[in-house]
């Protein structure tokens, strides 16, 4: 089954041996991906609120850095994503709206 793509036009650049804009954004965006995960690693297992608010001001500036550099490369059509399938998700959402029944507590829909 052939998946949509969800991409903005490709900005082009030229294809040297050498680092382009490309490349390098997308070292960032690996590099800033890698550093959250980590920081969430940190702030499970952090025992000292101090340094808990600290690491989290950090996270969150990081959070914020990498979110920037995908919208960055999703704008510059050098980030794609592929569209769901929708009987895909009808079947996850179906499957895991049978899980409710076991939540300890019963949400209010309203």
């Amino acid at each position: 089954m052939n998946q949509a793509s969800i991409q903005n036009p490709e900005t082009q650049v030229a294809k040297t041996p050498q680092m382009n804009d490309r490349d390098f954004l997308n070292d960032l965006l690996a590099t800033e991906k890698y550093m959250t995960s980590s920081y969430t690693t940190f702030l499970h297992e952090a025992s000292h609120q101090q340094l808990y608010q600290d690491m989290l001001h950090i996270f969150t500036e990081t959070q914020n850095c990498q979110r920037e550099l995908y919208n960055l490369m999703f704008k510059k059509g050098w980030y794609k994503l592929e569209a769901a399938d929708q009987q895909k998700l009808q079947q996850s959402y179906q499957q895991f709206q049978g899980y409710t029944n076991q939540f300890p507590y019963q949400p209010n829909v309203q």
